[in-house]
């Protein structure tokens, strides 16, 4: 990977003119960005195929576009970026593919992403010892032979969702192609570029949250072709991509590492908005308040870059920012 001493060099690149202007950062990820949804429909509209047979097939289709957007980039931004050496460590440190630090990359930017669903949290878990109770009331009381019927069907339900593929989509397509294009790729660009991290960091996110306007048609199909009400979806879901996306960029320009917005990415999908009252439910309200204090205060101590790196004065960040650079 790119230590402090290549990344001066790379720095002085720039300024000799060899290195990424900002609009060419630009352009490229919004292209980036317009690929990776127009490829989505390329299957019909350009390549003229045939519809899928099942729901499964044109999901698997999608997968495959997506993840020919996500080489695509990979090879865009590596053509783009002013590296001195190609070797595949050097691209894979650009990307924040590691070997290192992976406990620390998934843990820590788990629980800091956990602490802002306090309320949600405690309100699944209200819910399901709510349903286990009536499993054990409705079928009398804690048994053997009970809690081996319980256990029956959580294995069931889980073979069920493992075997379901908008969970493949939500969980681990969505989440791992979009963060390579979206973060891996267009962050170091930017960076590349000149732009400051703080406006990167709100930067890119634009880009992720017009990426998500393909669904304006679904919504508007749901919301009984309401365009009011469509819009008023798509905008609370755009400025509910921004806040995420630059969450998402600020944890990978801090810890340098993939893995950290990836986990993030996969449980945002998995809790959805984050619940914040429940009528009744005040013990709701009260883990989300102290949620949100947690991961305000714990926000840059659980991300300082010398967690997720050996050294900060020869780090393995592409960008050398662990030493302030």
């Amino acid at each position: 990977m790119i230590n402090n001493s290549e990344w001066k060099s790379l720095s002085q690149l720039k300024m000799d003119g060899g290195g990424v202007s900002k609009a060419v950062a630009v352009v490229a990820c919004a292209a980036m960005a317009l690929f990776y949804v127009a490829i989505l429909y390329a299957p019909t509209l350009i390549l003229r195929l045939p519809p899928p047979p099942s729901f499964k097939n044109f999901m698997i289709r999608r997968f495959i576009c997506a993840a020919i957007s996500s080489v695509v980039s990979v090879v865009v931004s590596a053509l783009l970026l002013p590296m001195k050496s190609r070797e595949a460590s050097s691209l894979l440190g650009v990307y924040g593919i590691r070997m290192d630090h992976i406990w620390q990359a998934v843990i820590f930017p788990l629980t800091l992403t956990a602490l802002m669903y306090g309320g949600s949290l405690v309100l699944k878990s209200l819910l399901l010892m709510s349903a286990l109770r009536e499993h054990m009331n409705f079928g009398g009381g804690l048994s053997f032979n009970n809690i081996k019927s319980f256990s029956k069907e959580i294995v069931a339900c889980s073979r069920s969702i493992a075997s379901d593929v908008l969970v493949w989509r939500t969980y681990v397509v969505a989440p791992l192609t979009e963060e390579l294009v979206f973060r891996a790729c267009m962050l170091p660009l930017l960076l590349c570029g000149g732009f400051q991290k703080s406006t990167v960091i709100f930067l890119c996110p634009i880009f992720f949250s017009l990426a998500h306007l393909n669904h304006l048609k679904d919504v508007y199909s749901k919301q009984n072709y309401n365009l009011t009400k469509a819009f008023l979806a798509i905008g609370l879901q755009l400025g509910y991509t921004v806040v995420f996306g630059s969450y998402a960029s600020f944890l990978f320009i801090q810890t340098g590492h993939f893995l950290a917005p990836l986990v993030a990415h996969a449980f945002c999908n998995f809790m959805g908005l984050p619940v914040l009252v429940s009528r009744g439910k005040g013990i709701v309200s009260v883990a989300s308040v102290a949620g949100i204090v947690g991961f305000l205060w714990l926000l840059f101590p659980m991300t300082r870059p010398e967690l997720y790196n050996n050294r900060t004065d020869n780090c393995v960040c592409w960008q050398g920012y662990c030493s302030g650079n």
